[in-house]
């Protein structure tokens, strides 16, 4: 058998993965899922055939979304996450003894169904005790908190879609009043190389600029995104991402990672010209 997954990351470009076996396929409420068994990349995940995670280089993506914010914040008890329904953002963060409650916001029970029994080394501490999981959906679920969380990771999908309500004005608003004085909020903010997801990026820094009082960009390289190369949005509102980053304080954790460095930490924020002219054309 000769199956091929192809995703499209621009009309004229398309990502392919051979397939050994389509394990799950489902058509929730809200999307399409399925997983495929890869022989390069492992186990996919993919929601309305676009790749969410694979089990060879999701390390990358769910490291860089919750270490660079806990590394910075002092003291983070509370958080919120949105979305990452597969389980890898929560595992991350529950290796932190400080953090004391989780809530996750999911609008489709399947994809944390299927992840449980297709990728359980993601879904693998969704039972922590800690955690505490609302099939709902986010902008309702946020609209109900106010001066209540220290940490917001929104780990939706692409601003298209089911997702976009997740990159407005009004959802970073509300999410600016659901954080502490002292919060942090961190989101996907996608790829600036094609022209659609370049625009959207920009749309979305924009708005962020709008509402947070020290907004910053950060980057990683993740091979199974578009264009193997992936952002960040780093929202808060007090402190910032290099100049209050406590590089010892972390280290003595001694947290082991795969991709996150405190070197490499400082080194997501310095972007390439071109990326640093499109955030300047829109914070102006």
């Amino acid at each position: 058998m000769n199956l091929w997954f192809s995703e499209y990351h621009a009309p004229d470009v398309r990502h392919s993965l051979r397939v050994t076996r389509h394990l799950y396929s489902s058509k929730s409420d809200y999307q399409q899922i399925d997983i495929f068994d890869t022989p390069e990349f492992g186990k996919v995940l993919a929601l309305d055939g676009d790749v969410m995670l694979t089990e060879r280089d999701e390390f990358i993506y769910n490291e860089m979304i919750t270490h660079i914010p806990m590394s910075v914040h002092p003291n983070v008890q509370d958080i919120l996450v949105i979305g990452a329904g597969d389980g890898g953002v929560v595992k991350e963060l529950t290796r932190y003894e400080s953090v004391k409650r989780i809530d996750l916001v999911e609008m489709d029970p399947q994809v944390i169904e299927a992840c449980r029994t297709y990728l359980p080394e993601n879904a693998c501490k969704l039972d922590d005790s800690r955690v505490h999981i609302y099939f709902d959906n986010a902008l309702r679920f946020i609209r109900r908190s106010t001066d209540e969380y220290d940490l917001i990771i929104v780990d939706s999908n692409d601003p298209f879609g089911p997702s976009e309500g997740y990159f407005t004005r009004e959802f970073y608003g509300i999410c600016y009043n659901a954080l502490r004085s002292d919060g942090i909020m961190v989101n996907q903010q996608g790829s600036p190389f094609y022209k659609h997801d370049a625009e959207a990026m920009q749309r979305s820094h924009k708005r962020i600029v709008n509402t947070f009082p020290i907004s910053r960009v950060y980057q990683a390289h993740i091979p199974t995104y578009a264009a193997g190369y992936w952002l960040f949005g780093f929202a808060s509102k007090k402190y910032h991402p290099i100049n209050d980053f406590d590089a010892e304080r972390w280290k003595s954790l001694h947290l082991s990672t795969k991709y996150y460095t405190t070197k490499l930490h400082i080194g997501s924020f310095y972007l390439p010209a071109y990326l640093e002219k499109m955030l300047m054309e829109v914070e102006a």
